[in-house]
């Protein structure tokens, strides 16, 4: 991964981290607890990106170089401005466009994944095995797609806030739109893999 790249995204890290330990003294010293638990879980998951990628690094795996920087701003869109900041209510599509960019950006690491790991044998053609990368790579990306969604409710149930806003059609319109972005940039991969080996 890019070095100039790391400080860029443990910059913003750690101004976030700043700006949430700032609110939640703030909350505390108002006496205002009931935002404290959906505050103290944007401050635990900007860490996950790095854990990630340590964790990457030790099994020898490789992740698309944006990997810490895209996470730690989906990270930022979902928790600090979807839900402190309330954009999931002022704006009906931003869960929608989270849902979208999530699916898209999945199959992407997975298709980063699975380099060294599944190896072409010469009796596979090239377009079989570009089907088979693109179908891990979507059905992972699908896999996510429903962890997220299982992170939502538990968010709701445990932190009281406010994730799952429709209850079933919330979590199916997430899914379809998550599997749709994630189809389409399959298919776009799949042409772009098929395309560079000629």
């Amino acid at each position: 991964m890019n070095h100039k790249h790391s400080k860029l995204t443990i910059g913003i890290a750690v101004l976030f981290e700043i700006i949430l330990i700032t609110i939640v003294a703030s909350s505390i010293a108002s006496r205002q607890f009931n935002n404290l638990p959906l505050l103290f879980l944007p401050i635990v998951c900007i860490l996950l990106p790095f854990i990630i990628t340590h964790i990457a690094i030790t099994k020898k795996r490789v992740l698309p170089s944006s990997f810490e920087l895209i996470s730690l701003l989906f990270i930022l869109l979902t928790l600090y401005f979807g839900e402190i900041m309330k954009f999931y209510a002022v704006f009906w599509w931003w869960d929608l466009f989270l849902h979208g960019m999530f699916g898209s950006y999945a199959v992407l690491i997975a298709l980063h994944l699975i380099q060294g790991i599944i190896i072409r044998g010469k009796e596979t053609t090239e377009q079989r095995f570009a089907i088979f990368t693109i179908i891990f790579a979507f059905s992972f990306s699908v896999a996510l797609g429903t962890l997220w969604e299982i992170f939502e409710f538990l968010g709701d149930y445990f932190f009281k806030t406010t994730m799952v806003k429709g209850g079933l059609q919330d979590t199916i319109t997430d899914l379809l739109i998550a599997i749709l972005f994630a189809f389409i940039t399959s298919i776009i991969c799949y042409y772009r893999k098929l395309k560079n080996k000629k």
